[in-house]
C-alpha cells in the first residue's frame, strides 16, 4: 500500500495542485489530508472546491474548526480573509470533518489525539521562544492512550516535515502543503520555519508489514502565490511564500 499523506495547505490552491499532480504521478493508493485546509489570504474557495472534488479522507484542523466555530469579528486576519471567500458548500463539509480519523493501524489528527493546537514533536520555550524537539516523556505524554495495534501516528500543525520513532510507532508530520513559515504567540512568540519555499508532503509505503516514510518537496509557482498575499496585504505571508522564512520585525 501506498500512502500520500498532504496537511496544512491553507488554501494555497497553486500549491495543492502541484502537490496532487506529483502524488498521481508517485501511485498513491490513498491519499489522507490532516487539516487545516483553508485559512490565509489566498484561495481557500479554490481550494476547497478541489479537495470536495476529490473527497480525500480530512481530519479537521484547529483553523478549520475556527472557521465554523467563530464569529467573523473574533476571527484572526487568516481566517477571516478565507471567511469572506467560502460558500455554504464549502463550510458544510467542513462541518464533517472529524477530529480524528483512524483506518487499519494507521491514527489521523491535526496536531495530538486530545488537542487540535498543541505541538507534538515541538517544544516551545516559555518568554524565549526558543523551538527545540520535544522530548520522549513529553510526546508520550501529548500522545496519550492510542487506540489498540496502531503503529502509524500521522499529524501536522507545526508545518515541519519529521519522522519520529517512539515505542514501536511512527509519528510523521508530513510538511506544510501551502506556507512553508509562519509566526505564533502561543507560549511566547515563535516562529516556525522550513528555510525553503516549496511544497511539501509525504509518501508512506507498507513494506513487508512495517511503514516507510518518503518525504517530499516540490517545486510551484510561489512567487505568484506571494504576490496574491500582498496583493491582500499580508506582507508577512508573502514574505514566507517567496521564502521559507518568516518575516520577522525588528
Amino acid at each position: 500500500m501506498r500512502l500520500g499523506v498532504i496537511a496544512d495547505i491553507h488554501g494555497n490552491a497553486s500549491a495543492l495542485r502541484a502537490v496532487l499532480a506529483k502524488l498521481k504521478d508517485l501511485g498513491c493508493d490513498r491519499i489522507v489530508d490532516l487539516g487545516d485546509c483553508l485559512s490565509g489570504p489566498l484561495d481557500a474557495d479554490e481550494t476547497a472546491d478541489i479537495l470536495l472534488e476529490h473527497n480525500f479522507l480530512t481530519v479537521r484542523g484547529n483553523h478549520d474548526r475556527q472557521l465554523i466555530d467563530q464569529h467573523p469579528e473574533a476571527m484572526g486576519p487568516s481566517d477571516l480573509a478565507a471567511r469572506s471567500l467560502l460558500h455554504d458548500k464549502h463550510l458544510d463539509w467542513l462541518h464533517t470533518l472529524p477530529f480524528h480519523a483512524q483506518f487499519d493501524d494507521v491514527y489521523l489528527c491535526h496536531a495530538t489525539p486530545r488537542k487540535d493546537s498543541q505541538y507534538l514533536l515541538e517544544t516551545v520555550i516559555p518568554i524565549s521562544g526558543e523551538v527545540r524537539l520535544a522530548s520522549q516523556g513529553e510526546m508520550r505524554a501529548r500522545l496519550g492512550p492510542l487506540p489498540d495495534g496502531v503503529t502509524l501516528v500521522l499529524h501536522g500543525h507545526t508545518h515541519i516535515p519529521r519522522l519520529v520513532s517512539i515505542d514501536g510507532r511512527l509519528l510523521v508530520n508530513p510538511g506544510s502543503v501551502g506556507l512553508p513559515a509562519y509566526d505564533a504567540t502561543s507560549t511566547a512568540t515563535h516562529f516556525m520555519e522550513t528555510a525553503s519555499p516549496h511544497a511539501r508532503f509525504a509518501v508512506l509505503d507498507r513494506v513487508q508489514g512495517q511503514w516507510r516514510a518518503e518525504f517530499h518537496a516540490i517545486e510551484y509557482d510561489w512567487d505568484k502565490a506571494a504576490a496574491l498575499a500582498t496583493s491582500r496585504k499580508r506582507d508577512d505571508w508573502a514574505h514566507a511564500l517567496a521564502t521559507g522564512f518568516a518575516l520577522r520585525h525588528a
